[in-house]
C-alpha cells in the first residue's frame, strides 16, 4: 500500500485536507451563485420587481446548465480520484480527456437548443405576459454563455481533484469580479436594463472559461496527450453514472422551480398578492438560499477528492472521518443560515430592491416558512455526493431525488389544495424533514458496511 503515501490525500491530516480543499471550493461555489445574486440585486434596483421575476423565470435555464456541468465535472472528478487512489494513471488520463470533450460538445448543443425553444421554455417556467419581455431578453443573451459555464465548472472540478483547489477557485473568481464590475456600468450608466445584466454575466463567464482551459496543460498527476482527447461512449456512460446524482439534484431543483413558479402564480392570482409578487418573492428566497447551498456544496466538493482517493486506496477509516467532519461543518453553517433567515428576513429582502407593503409581507413570510428546516437540508446533499465519490451512483441518485422529486414536488401540488399559498410554503420544511430521515437511514447502513470492510482488510494490510 505505497500509493496512498505518495499523495497527501492518503496520509495528511483530514481537517487540514478538508480546509485546504473545501475553502477554495466554497469560495468558487459562492462566486458561481453570485452571478445570479448580483444580477438580481442590480436588476431589482434598476428595473424593479418585474425584472426580478424575469430572472427567476430564467433561472431554470441556468440550473439545467449546471446539471450538465455537474454530470460531467463531478463524474469525471470522481472517476479521476478513484483511479489515482488505485494507482491507475492511464485510466485517469482517459477519464480527463473524455470529460473535456464532453464539456464542449454538451455545452454547444445545450445553447443551440435553448435559443431554438426559448419561448415555450419560458412559458413552461411560469412567465406571465408582463414578465415575458424581460425574461426573453435576459435569457437569449444568457444562453450564449452556457458553453463557457459548462466547461468552466467541469474543469474546476477536475482541477480540484488534481490537487489544485485554489486554481479551481480562481476560475470562478475571475468571472464574478468582472460580472460585478460590469453590472452597474451596463444597467445604470448605459441603461441596458436586464440585457446589461446578461451581457455582464457572459463576459465574466468567458474570461473564467479562458482561465479554466489553461489547466489542460497544468495537471499535476497526469500528462494528457492527443490520444487521450476524444469521445468514447463507454467512458461517457461511466462518467455520467457517477455524476448522475449531483446532476439530477440540479434537474430536480429545476423541476421544483417550475412547479413552484406555476403554483405561486395560480394560487397568487386567487389571493390579495396577485401573480407577480409571489413570483418575485420566490426568486429572492430561492437565490438567497442558494448562497447557503453554495457553501454546503463547497464543503461537499472539497471532501470528494479526499473520500474518493482514500476509498480507492481502501483506507476506509479516513473515508468515514472525512464524511463526519464534512457533516459537522455543514451543520454549523446551516445553523448560521437558519438564524439569518428567521431573524433578519427584511434586511435580506431589502437588498433586492424596493416594493410595496404587500410585497415585503409575503416575501418575509415566504422566507421564514419555506426555509424553516434549512438546518438539516445539507445532510442529504453531502450524503448524496458521498455515494458518488465512493463509486455508488445508484444510492447517490436515490438520495438526490428524495427531497426534490419524491417529496417536495408532490407536497407543493397537494398542500395548497387545502391551505392555499401557505400550503406551498409549508411544503419546503415538510420535504426537508422527511428527506433527512431517509438520508440518516441510508448513510447509517453504508458507514456500518464500511466499518466491516475496514476490519476485514486490516489483516491483509498488516
Amino acid at each position: 500500500m505505497q500509493q496512498p503515501r505518495q499523495n497527501p490525500l492518503g496520509y495528511k491530516s483530514i481537517p487540514s485536507l478538508l480546509r485546504g480543499f473545501a475553502i477554495p471550493s466554497i469560495i468558487a461555489m459562492l462566486v458561481s451563485s453570485l452571478y445570479n445574486i448580483v444580477d438580481q440585486i442590480f436588476i431589482g434596483q434598476g428595473v424593479g420587481y418585474l425584472g426580478n421575476a424575469a430572472t427567476n423565470v430564467s433561472y431554470p435555464l441556468t440550473t439545467i446548465c449546471l446539471a450538465i456541468a455537474l454530470l460531467i465535472g463531478i463524474g469525471s472528478a470522481s472517476r479521476f480520484s478513484l483511479h489515482l487512489g488505485a494507482g491507475e494513471k492511464e485510466a485517469a488520463e482517459k477519464v480527463v480527456g473524455n470529460g473535456i470533450c464532453m464539456m464542449f460538445t454538451f455545452g454547444i448543443i445545450y445553447a443551440v437548443l435553448v435559443e431554438i425553444f426559448m419561448f415555450p421554455l419560458l412559458t413552461a417556467f411560469g412567465a406571465t405576459s408582463e414578465v415575458m419581455p424581460y425574461a426573453e431578453t435576459y435569457s437569449r443573451i444568457i444562453a450564449l454563455g452556457m458553453p463557457f459555464l459548462i466547461v468552466t465548472n467541469g474543469m474546476s472540478n477536475l482541477a480540484r481533484a488534481d490537487g489544485s483547489p485554489k486554481y479551481s477557485m480562481t476560475c470562478m473568481l475571475i468571472g464574478a469580479v468582472i460580472n460585478t464590475i460590469l453590472d452597474p456600468v451596463f444597467i445604470f450608466i448605459f441603461h441596458l436594463g436586464v440585457a446589461g445584466a446578461a451581457w455582464a454575466t457572459i463576459i465574466g463567464q468567458f474570461f473564467s472559461f479562458l482561465f479554466a482551459i489553461l489547466y489542460i496543460r497544468k495537471f499535476k498527476n497526469i500528462r494528457l496527450t492527443r490520444k487521450d482527447i476524444g469521445l468514447s461512449l463507454k467512458e461517457c456512460a461511466q462518467t455520467a453514472s457517477l455524476g448522475m446524482s449531483n446532476s439530477l439534484n440540479q434537474v430536480a431543483i429545476t423541476l421544483v422551480q417550475i412547479v413552484l413558479n406555476n403554483s405561486l402564480t395560480y394560487y397568487g392570482a386567487m389571493s390579495v398578492y396577485g401573480k407577480e409578487i409571489p413570483l418575485a418573492a420566490c426568486g429572492i428566497v430561492m437565490k438567497t438560499n442558494a448562497i447557503l447551498l453554495a457553501v454546503i456544496i463547497g464543503i461537499s466538493q472539497g471532501s470528494q477528492p479526499i473520500i474518493g482517493f482514500n476509498y480507492g486506496a481502501r483506507q476506509y477509516d479516513r473515508v468515514r472521518r472525512t464524511y463526519k467532519l464534512a457533516i459537522t461543518a455543514n451543520l454549523i453553517v446551516s445553523a448560521f443560515g437558519f438564524i439569518l433567515f428567521q431573524f433578519f428576513p427584511y434586511q435580506i429582502i431589502s437588498l433586492f430592491g424596493t416594493g410595496d407593503a404587500a410585497y415585503f409581507e409575503f416575501s418575509i413570510h415566504f422566507m421564514r416558512v419555506f426555509l424553516f428546516m434549512v438546518l438539516v437540508n445539507g445532510v442529504q446533499l453531502i450524503s448524496s455526493n458521498f455515494f458518488a465519490a465512493i463509486g455508488k451512483p445508484v444510492k447517490g441518485l436515490v438520495l438526490s431525488m428524495t427531497r426534490q422529486v419524491l417529496f417536495l414536488i408532490p407536497l407543493v401540488l397537494i398542500l395548497p389544495l387545502f391551505f392555499g399559498l401557505d400550503g406551498i410554503l409549508c411544503a419546503g420544511p415538510a420535504a426537508d424533514s422527511i428527506a433527512f430521515i431517509v438520508t440518516v437511514i441510508l448513510i447509517g447502513k453504508e458507514l456500518k458496511k464500511m466499518k466491516r470492510m475496514e476490519q476485514q482488510s486490516a489483516p491483509a494490510l498488516s
